[in-house]
């Protein structure tokens, strides 16, 4: 250990910080087991005497145990508290960087569990021709396509059409996919709810799959019969008479994608139905993939572009929903700039006591430079003592920090309304990355906030400092 720690821990009062150390995880540690014990042990009484919200009186019970164990600490230890303001900087940190944690933990909770959802249904990789609705060769294409990263790919079409039954109708989109293939490049089989997957023809009806979303709003029943029209051909319809391309379905099953755009706008077909009613004999819409391994979506992409030329717009499953994802990144970046101003603001008050330091001890500062202390150690002495304060809060409040999320995770503590969100509780998410930077942040700010008090005490005068004292 340095000379200059050393002093640094003096002027801070190690003693008192080894305090403040102790009582912040005892009083989280105290309500963390006064939680579980509530929860686990006091049920009983909660639904005896019929409580409502048992988990929120858990944690108000933890947090006024933990304040009872700070006041007898105090009182038992009597050791005189470090000054106010260092005492607001520590606190501040640590506050800073437990909420910083927690937060970004529900950011990323959330963008896992939507990023699955929308990952568990596209594709990860799809081919769509750019100047025009159709691609007329898309055998040629798929066979030269031979990267051994790519697992399955599959052709599908994509066009717009009205279905109606007796009371409604619904202007929809209709995809027709390969029955063999379609579960080989999207979770379209695995969201199904109510029936069965089968795309197959029974006599001259075909048979379709709906979101559940139009089913409800149209008032369908898996058996029941739709007619769809197609637009196709009525270009001609103003100077001809031309009979609409029409089908009867009948409806075989009805998904839940958890997305609305999908379950209120989307329905399925055959690929062979599909080419029937829209004209598209012999070519499709797009050519649709799924690979080994998703990360490397990217890399995937990158080599159909070279191959396949500008004729085509390659869309990863990023791209796919990039406004989406773009403003999730957008929400986290804010909320780390905003929280971190909690940490911004106890680095100013390190600043403060760090600076009033300079004034109270500038007698000592004067003595340590007479007898041949260097302005170089003067300035390390008031950068430990800042960054000594950083690392309390940083080490606390990263404690904090998980203990918040492991209740969450394990205990859902903060409950969703599942009729108005698709999950249940708020969604949390522990990332290594999270506890790295978040801390190393704290502290780094806490050191630059040291940097004008001790540059200040490194330029006092000895001669001046004790002259006067």
């Amino acid at each position: 250990m340095s000379i200059e720690f050393y002093i640094a821990k003096k002027y801070l009062s190690l003693k008192r910080i080894n305090l403040i150390i102790l009582i912040l995880i005892s009083a989280t540690l105290a309500g963390l087991i006064t939680f579980l014990l509530t929860k686990f042990l006091f049920n009983y009484i909660f639904n005896l005497f019929e409580l409502k919200y048992p988990l929120i009186i858990s944690v108000i019970i933890g947090i006024v145990s933990g304040l009872s164990l700070m006041i007898y600490s105090f009182t038992k230890l009597k050791v005189n508290f470090i000054s106010v303001i260092t005492s607001i900087s520590v606190v501040g940190v640590t506050i800073g960087v437990a909420a910083m944690i927690t937060v970004l933990s529900v950011f990323n909770g959330f963008n896992t569990k939507v990023t699955s959802i929308l990952i568990g249904f596209d594709p990860h990789i799809r081919i769509e021709p750019k100047n025009s609705d159709r691609i007329e060769n898309y055998n040629k294409i798929i066979s030269q396509i031979d990267d051994s990263r790519i697992k399955y790919l599959a052709q599908y079409t994509l066009n717009k059409a009205m279905i109606a039954n007796a009371e409604f109708n619904k202007v929809v989109l209709v995809k027709g996919v390969d029955p063999e293939l379609i579960d080989k490049v999207s979770g379209l089989k695995n969201s199904i709810k109510f029936g069965k997957f089968d795309l197959q023809d029974e006599g001259d009806y075909g048979s379709i799959v709906l979101g559940v979303v139009i089913a409800s709003r149209m008032k369908i029943n898996l058996g029941d019969t739709i007619m769809m029209i197609s637009p196709s051909g009525l270009e001609s319809a103003l100077t001809q008479f031309v009979e609409p391309v029409t089908k009867k379905f009948i409806v075989k099953g009805l998904f839940f994608a958890e997305n609305k755009e999908y379950d209120s706008k989307y329905v399925y077909i055959s690929l062979h139905n599909s080419q029937a009613l829209f004209r598209m004999f012999g070519s499709a819409s797009g050519i649709e993939m799924r690979l080994e391994n998703i990360n490397q979506s990217e890399d995937v992409k990158n080599k159909l572009l070279e191959k396949l030329g500008n004729d085509y717009n390659i869309l990863s499953w990023y791209d796919l929903h990039s406004d989406f994802y773009s403003i999730l990144k957008i929400e986290r970046w804010v909320a780390f700039i905003i929280l971190s101003l909690i940490i911004t603001v106890a680095s100013f008050n390190i600043l403060a006591s760090l600076t009033m330091t300079v004034i109270q001890k500038k007698r000592d500062i004067g003595i340590l430079k007479a007898i041949g202390s260097t302005e170089k150690v003067i300035r390390k002495i008031f950068l430990y003592q800042g960054t000594i304060v950083g690392l309390i809060g940083m080490t606390v409040g990263s404690l904090l920090g998980l203990i918040l999320i492991l209740i969450q995770k394990y205990f859902q503590v903060y409950k969703l309304d599942p009729s108005v969100y698709l999950i249940d509780a708020l969604p949390v998410e522990l990332r290594f990355t999270d506890f790295i930077f978040v801390p190393c942040a704290a502290l780094l700010l806490c050191t630059i906030a040291a940097f004008y008090p001790a540059i200040k005490a490194s330029k006092l005068d000895p001669i001046e400092a004790i002259r006067w004292e």
